[in-house]
């Protein structure tokens, strides 16, 4: 008797050579392991006795191809690039269903041979399996609790590391290669980390996101939000979603629909707002408080659900003597003093900017402030933004910090902006940054409370309003362009 307790019939690998038959055998296998987990673990949870391991797997696709040949040379992704066979682990495609259909439409029409799509031997560990408001540790006894890793698998960091997307992942060219960035568990690991520390669930993000490090920001996008689903039709944005999954739908969309979701006891972490549209083309706007590791930290998981953009807005130092308090720097280079990449991207890797992303902020910046041409001069200047992990670096020798700012012609300074830079490269997400100078310490100009009130009274609104403004340009503008081959290795995945 085998000592595995699995679902059966297990389901034999299928080829398919149409993207939306391809996807709808994915649900169904991934539908059918999950409950099967589901349904056992509630067994378990009643006090039934289960004579073996129990074990369910996530679904893969996979694709073979003995030609260079690809037709679409225009895209930086959706093909593979050598005769091989490549695979990927899939899970929620609930979640993912639009991204992987279009994944797979480009594969098969850039090789023009089919999808097979069947179980693969990864297991599904049993927090993933169990949705988003099930958790092992509230439904068992301690004693029971313990036990739970002798019939059910538990997350192995074997199978949710960033091999792949930081290029130590190499294979002799017999095995299969990897077709996606992230397995399945890892992808599973990071929604279980988005609800924790921005108590929204992952099916509520949105495509294009805004990055801060200001709670004045997210007072400004609130403020939006709620005004957008009172007036908002023409914005095509559905509902405005808060933490705890307090959602506000579009009044004009729906008149009788009402709101849904429980505002959360405390403050996350990291709390999360989204602007919702019913393509999951709207803006998330995420508060990740101060510093590198916050910031690596959110967009090391932000990066699984496959952004078409993220950008950061915060405030900064201002390094010349010529800016003013509340002037914008538009970054076309970062000095990355954070470290918190350090291993998995050296700071030897330039970080390039990418044009449509710089197009779209200062088209937006012009828009927003009224202002066009050289006058932009006068409100914004582009040049190198540094980045430290040193809140109080202006402690330091100041003739060290001269040298260092002149030598890397750096005009602004802040905690965070190079390091979601840095994970967007490294997770070839379009990424950008436009920070607005709220103090100049090497002049004299500290950042006090007097000071800083009314400073945000002035540009904060402007400067968010400037930030949905450049992620709807690219959206509706620039789109098919965004996804660079600046941010794409000569040994690339097929997926995006």
């Amino acid at each position: 008797m085998s000592l595995i307790d699995t679902s059966e019939p297990r389901p034999v690998p299928t080829r398919f050579t149409e993207a939306a038959a391809a996807l709808a055998q994915v649900r169904a296998i991934y539908e059918a392991q999950s409950a099967y987990l589901t349904r056992r673990f509630e067994e378990y949870v009643q006090g039934a006795d289960l004579p073996r391991r129990v074990r369910a797997f996530y679904p893969y696709v996979e694709i073979s191809t003995t030609s260079h040949a690809r037709l679409d040379s225009r895209l930086s992704y959706g093909f593979v690039l050598a005769p091989g066979t490549y695979r990927a682990t899939l899970t929620r495609p609930d979640l993912f269903g639009d991204y992987y259909l279009k994944q797979f439409e480009l594969l098969l029409q850039n090789h023009k041979v089919p999808l097979e799509v069947g179980l693969s031997n990864r297991p599904i560990p049993i927090h993933f399996a169990l949705g988003e408001n099930m958790h092992p540790e509230a439904n068992l006894d301690p004693a029971r609790l313990e036990l739970v890793g002798d019939f059910f698998d538990l997350p192995e960091l074997t199978y949710v590391d960033d091999a792949v997307p930081n290029g130590t992942y190499f294979l002799p060219t017999a095995n299969r290669q990897p077709l996606a960035l992230f397995t399945a568990a890892r992808v599973d690991l990071s929604l279980q980390r988005l609800r924790h520390y921005t108590a929204t669930n992952p099916e509520h993000f949105q495509q294009f996101v805004l990055f801060t490090n200001y709670q004045f920001y997210v007072d400004e996008f609130v403020r939006l939000g709620h005004a957008m689903m009172q007036d908002g039709a023409g914005h095509g944005y559905t509902a405005f979603v808060e933490p705890g999954n307090l959602t506000t739908p579009n009044r004009v969309l729906d008149p009788k629909a009402e709101a849904t979701g429980t505002r959360p006891p405390r403050q996350p972490q990291m709390p999360a707002y989204h602007l919702k549209r019913a393509d999951g083309a709207g803006i998330t706007l995420i508060n990740i408080g101060v510093g590198p590791s916050n910031a690596k930290t959110i967009t090391d998981h932000v990066a699984v659900l496959r952004p078409h953009a993220w950008l950061m807005l915060g405030h900064c130092a201002g390094l010349r003597g010529s800016q003013k308090l509340g002037d914008y720097v538009l970054a076309h280079a970062y000095v990355r003093d954070d470290h918190v990449l350090d291993d998995a991207l050296p700071t030897w890797v330039p970080l390039p900017a990418l044009a449509e992303v710089q197009q779209a902020l200062e088209s937006a910046v012009a828009s927003v402030a009224g202002v066009s041409g050289y006058g932009l001069k006068s409100l914004m200047q582009t040049g190198t933004v540094a980045t430290t992990d040193d809140r109080n670096w202006e402690l330091k020798d100041q003739k060290e910090l001269v040298a260092r700012f002149n030598l890397s012609r750096a005009i602004a300074l802040d905690m965070e902006s190079a390091t979601i830079a840095a994970n967007g490269y490294r997770f070839r997400v379009p990424y950008g940054t436009l920070l607005c100078i709220s103090d100049k310490p090497m002049h004299g100009n500290l950042k006090l409370p007097g000071m800083a009130d009314r400073f945000y009274r002035e540009r904060v609104d402007q400067h968010l309003r400037i930030g949905v403004l450049a992620m709807e340009m690219l959206r509706n503008e620039w789109l098919e362009r965004l996804h660079s081959r600046k941010l794409r290795s000569f040994a690339e995945t097929a997926f995006r």
